[in-house]
């Protein structure tokens, strides 16, 4: 069976489990479809980035300054997928610079307090995220902006997920399994074309940043743990956040 056929058979059950994964919105029950539903978190990513964009034309609309909006907006998003991304991030940050050893790295990312690395990360991070959404804001179009972001911001994730095997072998990411390789380039694909859609030609320049920040940290992840972790993925999609709001805010 083909990929292509594989998922448009599977298309209800991969939305919903990928929703399930990446979000908090309430669902119905649904059987989970683990890594194959890979393909589809660009989606989730698309829609969360709309819910942002609607709260922000809201506020704007109501005369809230960008900056305040901007602070809404990641706010919302944080609440959206209960600070699964912003988690794995502070993780990722403690355990690569706050260990010696594989093991020890491993350990301290396991751990759910939060460490100075960590808290440096979500800082710099946040603000770099809330600068550049407040120059999107300013120059306009943020729903283009916004929804680009969230879907291509999630496409690396499975990318990483189906190119590194798995540093420990217990947690969400070994429990989800891994997606195959033509799993993850229908994710790249279909976050591609969701961003050519809206943004024009800066989509190329927004997929290279995002794929060479990716391939940046997979390769520090696999050099100091052997791999990747929901920590690594939940760190992907900030940092590829970043990548694709400062380019956006550039080319406003």
């Amino acid at each position: 069976m083909t990929p292509i056929r594989d998922i448009a058979l599977r298309l209800p059950s991969d939305i919903l489990s990928a929703f399930a994964l990446l979000s908090r919105l309430p669902l119905p029950n649904h059987r989970p479809s683990g890594a194959a539903s890979a393909w589809a978190w660009p989606l989730v990513g698309a829609v969360l980035g709309g819910c942002g964009a609607a709260l922000a034309s809201a506020a704007l609309w109501l005369g809230v300054t960008p900056g305040v909006t901007a602070a809404l907006v990641l706010a919302l998003g944080a609440m959206l997928t209960g600070g699964l991304h912003e988690d794995g991030l502070s993780d990722t940050a403690d355990g690569l610079f706050g260990g010696w050893t594989r093991a020890r790295r491993l350990e301290i990312m396991k751990d759910s307090r939060v460490g100075s690395y960590g808290v440096l990360a979500l800082v710099l991070v946040t603000l770099a995220r809330w600068s550049a959404l407040t120059a999107v804001l300013v120059y306009g179009g943020h729903w283009a902006a916004l929804v680009a972001t969230g879907a291509l911001s999630r496409a690396p994730m499975a990318l990483v997920m189906a190119l590194l095997p798995n540093a420990r072998g217990e947690g969400l990411s070994h429990a989800t399994g891994r997606p195959s390789p033509a799993t993850a380039l229908v994710a790249l694909a279909l976050a591609a074309g969701i961003t050519a859609l809206l943004t024009g030609w800066s989509a190329v320049a927004l997929v290279f940043a995002v794929l060479g920040t990716a391939v940046l940290l997979a390769f520090l992840a696999l050099r100091k743990i052997g791999g990747q972790t929901g920590d690594i993925l939940g760190a992907t999609q900030q940092l590829a956040e970043v990548a694709c709001l400062a380019v956006l805010s550039a080319r406003v």
